[in-house]
């Protein structure tokens, strides 16, 4: 089933307002699977699964946070930087697991280190290796490159889990997001074949 079909967005104002009661229907969940707003991935590269996974994220100045960040001097933030780092690491773990598990969350981030401007028109490469998996948790080193310059590193610690196993949730849910899932991943492996 499609997001769209469990909220009419042309009215979304009017079904989150107080009382309105769409909340009682719609779990949360539902909707971030599919819309997240901030897709800082433009594209993966290199992915072996189980190991590791290289995607990049074009830079340009038509990027809405851009325009506030700084007017006079647009950087893209920190917080993006270590955001795609965190969905590269999530696409790792997705395809290393075969999508078994809708939500992959940033559990925590560790050392953690700016060390480089990324400007519009500058390509950041978001690289992910997994260095260790203990549970539902996977450790992972994240580096974001812009060239041979290194704009930012650290460690990752990713949490996986389904909703129905956590939330009691319909598996149905699940199905809902991995599909949203799937669907993105295609769209930025765009035809490369996995290496084994």
């Amino acid at each position: 089933m499609a997001i769209a079909t469990l909220v009419d967005w042309q009215n979304f104002d009017s079904l989150t307002a107080p009382g309105a009661g769409w909340c009682r229907s719609v779990s949360p969940f539902q909707l971030i699977g599919n819309f997240m707003r901030f897709n800082q991935l433009d594209r993966i590269l290199e992915l072996v699964p189980g190991q590791s996974l290289r995607a990049v994220k074009c830079v340009t100045l038509a990027e809405q946070h851009l325009q506030d960040h700084f007017p006079l001097f647009p950087v893209m933030p920190g917080v993006l930087m270590l955001e795609a780092m965190s969905q590269a690491a999530s696409w790792l773990i997705r395809a290393t697991d075969d999508f078994q598990y809708s939500m992959v969350v940033l559990r925590e981030v560790r050392n953690i280190k700016f060390q480089d401007f990324v400007a519009p028109g500058d390509r950041l490469d978001a690289s992910v290796e997994i260095i260790k998996v203990d549970g539902a948790l996977v450790y992972l080193k994240a580096t974001g490159m812009i060239g041979e310059r290194t704009a930012v590193n650290g460690r990752l610690v990713m949490e996986r889990f389904t909703l129905a196993e956590r939330n009691g949730e319909d598996v149905a849910v699940d199905r809902n997001i991995n599909s949203g899932h799937r669907h993105t991943f295609r769209r930025l492996m765009q035809g490369l074949p996995l290496a084994s």
